[in-house]
């Protein structure tokens, strides 16, 4: 049955009023009264309501992700889960709740504000995958409320945590040209996006570094879905390349089935590489040569900073955090070798 704040006053002999501060943990309560109250509450086998707790202690340990992203492409890019599986396994270890929340362009800013921002829930926010024309990033930075974001943002106010995007594409692009490939096109993301802006700058400062040609007729951009790097390969099969760098793991799997289907082989007609070594990578034929980003990493981390920033000193620090984890080449057979 469960035990309310009158029975606990009655049974450690005190006030109502003094078993509610004990319980939000307020300063003005003696040791002796609060030790007398707290051993009730074991007696008794009480437990605070949650909800009720946070609206005394103005804090509710709930966390909000936020993705931009249509609702099918969260459960059908493998990228999503990764990362959301190392926020929520952050959250459980920290005692916070994490709501996911999904929105699409086609939502008003202000429902947005409304529904989730101004709900008086939330202690902070991690923003995941939006894009440069998003209002969210400044929406946030308008209400004022504790958030970070997963990739690079340009706005100098914000803190984030990202993936080494440049040095990996570098990576790739290095691997190709060292199997001798110099005909080298790229499938990049929507270039609204700055993972997808970052791995393009990789690949075509690398491609400039070795004094190789980047014509436009080998840069195609797709969505980071498989469809849309297979409808990018098609296009790109035109000029001819030896060798595509996509910017995402089902990108780079829907540019192999799109060689498939031109009836050309990978890796002898065409070299593949993607990005980011999601669990397909593996099962795909031939298995794909990518870079690997730590993305379980980059949802764990994202919520322990945030955490960190309103919970040290019980002040947020005014200094801005970037963290940047490195990347990794993983060599399997998509690559092969040049003709």
């Amino acid at each position: 049955m469960a035990r309310t704040l009158d029975e606990i006053a009655r049974e450690a002999g005190v006030s109502r009023s003094t078993v509610s501060r004990v319980v939000n943990n307020h300063p003005s309560v003696s040791p002796e009264t609060r030790a007398r109250v707290e051993a009730a509450i074991e007696r008794t086998g009480y437990r605070p309501h949650g909800i009720a707790r946070s609206l005394a202690t103005r804090r509710t340990h709930i966390l909000a992700m936020i993705v931009p992203e249509a609702v099918t492409k969260l459960f059908t890019d493998p990228y999503f889960p990764l990362m959301l599986r190392g926020a929520t396994e952050a959250c459980n270890r920290a005692g916070y709740q994490l709501l996911l929340s999904l929105f699409t362009a086609s939502m008003d800013s202000g429902i947005l504000r409304d529904r989730v921002l101004r709900s008086g829930y939330l202690e902070g926010v991690i923003a995941a995958n939006a894009s440069l024309s998003d209002e969210l990033v400044p929406s946030l930075v308008e209400e004022r409320i504790p958030f970070l974001t997963i990739g690079r943002h340009p706005d100098d106010r914000v803190n984030y945590v990202d993936v080494d995007n440049i040095g990996g594409a570098r990576m790739a692009v290095e691997h190709l040209i060292r199997l001798g490939h110099t005909r080298i096109a790229t499938i990049t993301g929507p270039q609204d996006m700055t993972p997808a802006q970052d791995r393009f700058e990789g690949y075509r400062e690398t491609m400039e570094m070795h004094r190789l040609p980047v014509s436009e007729g080998w840069i195609a951009e797709g969505d980071f879905t498989e469809a849309g790097g297979r409808a990018a390969m098609t296009r790109l099969l035109s000029e001819r390349p030896t060798a595509v760098f996509a910017a995402s793991d089902s990108m780079a799997i829907g540019a192999i089935r799109a060689a498939w289907a031109a009836g050309l082989d990978v890796p002898e007609d065409v070299a593949v590489v993607g990005f980011d070594d999601i669990p397909s990578a593996l099962t795909v034929e031939p298995e794909l040569t990518t870079v690997r980003q730590p993305i379980e990493r980059l949802g764990h981390l994202a919520v322990e900073m945030l955490i960190q920033r309103f919970e040290q000193d019980g002040e947020q620090p005014t200094s801005i955090q970037r963290v940047v984890l490195p990347t990794e080449l993983i060599v399997r057979k998509s690559c092969g070798s040049a003709r």
